[in-house]
Formats: structure tokens, C-alpha cells, sequence
């Protein structure tokens, strides 16, 4: 049973997957507001210098890149 080397995370390994590496991070992100909204929890954010508590109701999710083909 042999392992695959793992690969060595450069800077010019997140360069070149800069766009990839973004939109997992944002689907990441909207999976996040989803489940905060889908069960009534408000989220903190940083509006004009301050933190705000946004309730469930106002959270606002960006559509995905997958959504947005359909």
C-alpha cells in the first residue's frame, strides 16, 4: 500500500488556483448564512466600523456560481 506524496502548498499553487480556492471559500461562506437563517440564528457582521448583529430574517445570500448556470 503506497501513499501519494502530498503535494507542497506554494504561493504559486494558490496563484494559479486563486479563482477555485475564492469560490469554495464563498460557497463555504453561503452554506454558513444558509444554516444560520434556515435555523433562526442571527450573524455578526462589520458595517461602517462597528459590528452588527443582522437578524435571521435580513441575512441576505449571495447566489452561487452552480446557481446562477441553472
Amino acid at each position: 500500500m503506497s501513499k501519494q506524496p502530498k503535494e507542497i502548498l506554494t504561493n504559486d499553487y494558490f496563484a494559479a488556483n486563486a479563482i477555485e480556492i475564492g469560490e469554495v471559500l464563498q460557497r463555504a461562506v453561503n452554506d454558513a448564512l444558509r444554516m444560520h437563517k434556515r435555523l433562526a440564528n442571527p450573524i455578526a457582521a462589520w458595517r461602517n466600523g462597528r459590528v452588527v448583529i443582522i437578524p435571521p430574517e435580513d441575512i441576505n445570500i449571495p447566489p452561487d456560481d452552480s446557481e446562477k448556470e441553472s
